[in-house]
């Protein structure tokens, strides 16, 4: 154990697509920690707006991670026709991107974080995210001897390389028991895995304006039915599923409004383009409404009617989820991944078949036609979320996994 007064350095690296849950999660920890005993910085890749309030919880240093945007020359290429022509051109062309991305992306990000990191001289790293998004912390923990925990807030599947990385973390911290079980089958041992659900300050979580007031900036009156689906605008987070639904229940539930909630990471702006037009050439103008960033999410559960999380692919646990649960609102959540772990199908949650447009609206349809289902399923999803997400427990046994890699090392 450390010295009081001699907080042991653990240097966060955030290297998501934006500004979403897992950062959100991650501020959450870092100005919840024992200062007597910890002292952190945030490393993020991305700057903007919306991370600017980051230094209020936490030092907080941006190194960029995105100076050539190999997304979207892989997305323009993939578009095209032309490279197909040629035998071998298109794999060509995808390794020259992938090396564009090593030299113009990787390095330079590698070389400011080492900088970083002797400047900061940290005691541990502390991976925010899965083992190939932040290779560049673990590389250097590995070279500098520096312990590192990966922080695994998604599934396990890619290439050869990425199942490699997976060995290179002293620790690891799994969001969910599926994201644990899919680490395991990896031949990574239990001892060097723990099971941390994701935390939340239950006292944030109290809207700071009347309920009115948000349905009102987005032209949403009180006899309107609201149903929102929060998360960041990218494809597999079910914003064009939430769309169909809204087709299907337009002639169903009067007053209906659905509301897209999030802002669009820039690697995705032609998606966004792409989900308005539709809604234009499906008339829908007048039913789903797109609000863009939003800081002030407790006001924004507190005016919806229904929180929907759709993603496509299984979630490890979505912050949504934990959030909608915490402030008592009826969730509507797809049956797989930590959302369907963390829930009781009836009982906290409504599950839907995943991917399946009608199954989402059946689910909606029911709560708008019960006041009493929506009241019980916020209640007891309100207390199972303060007893399983509670905050300082989250920080409890994340700095227990801290205190097991000092007293190895």
């Amino acid at each position: 154990m450390q010295a009081p007064g001699n907080p042991k350095k653990i240097l966060f690296v955030e290297n998501g697509i934006g500004y979403g849950g897992a950062l959100i999660c991650l501020r959450h920890l870092a100005r919840n920690l024992d200062t007597q005993k910890f002292h952190g910085r945030i490393i993020t890749g991305r700057t903007g707006p919306e991370y600017l309030s980051i230094s209020e919880d936490c030092e907080w240093r941006v190194i960029p991670d995105r100076r050539f945007d190999v997304v979207g020359f892989r997305k323009y290429l993939h578009a095209k026709a032309w490279p197909g022509d040629i035998p071998g051109l298109r794999m060509a062309l995808d390794q020259l991107i992938s090396r564009l991305d090593d030299f113009g992306n990787f390095l330079p990000f590698f070389w400011g974080l080492w900088n970083e990191v002797r400047e900061f001289h940290p005691d541990i790293i502390h991976a925010n995210n899965e083992p190939v998004c932040n290779r560049a912390a673990l590389l250097l923990g590995r070279l500098l001897g520096i312990p590192t925990v990966c922080h695994v807030r998604g599934p396990q599947s890619g290439s050869w390389m990425m199942h490699r990385l997976y060995h290179t973390p002293d620790q690891f911290i799994s969001v969910s028991k599926w994201i644990d079980e899919g680490i395991g089958n990896l031949g990574i041992p239990q001892s060097r895995r723990t099971i941390i659900y994701d935390g939340i300050e239950l006292s944030r979580l109290k809207p700071a304006e009347p309920r009115g007031e948000f349905r009102a900036r987005y032209g949403v009156s009180e006899n309107d039915f609201a149903v929102g689906l929060v998360g960041l605008l990218i494809p597999w987070k079910g914003q064009r599923l939430f769309i169909e639904s809204a087709i299907e229940l337009k002639s169903k539930i009067p007053g209906l409004k659905m509301m897209i909630i999030g802002g669009t990471p820039e690697d995705y702006r032609e998606f966004e383009a792409e989900l308005r037009e539709w809604v234009m050439k499906a008339r829908l103008e007048d039913t789903v409404i797109f609000t863009g960033h939003i800081t002030d999410m407790p006001t924004v559960y507190a005016a919806l009617d229904v929180v929907v999380s759709a993603s496509l692919n299984p979630e490890p646990l979505g912050t949504v989820v934990i959030e909608a649960m915490a402030m008592g609102r009826p969730l509507v959540a797809p049956n797989h991944g930590g959302g369907a772990e963390m829930n009781i199908q009836g009982e906290t949650a409504l599950l839907f078949e995943p991917g399946n447009a009608s199954s989402l609206s059946e689910s909606i349809l029911r709560i708008h036609e019960s006041s009493e289902l929506a009241r019980s399923l916020g209640a007891a999803a309100s207390e199972r979320a303060l007893r399983m997400f509670d905050v300082a427990t989250h920080v409890i046994k994340v700095q227990e996994v801290y205190d097991k890699l000092l007293n190895s090392s």
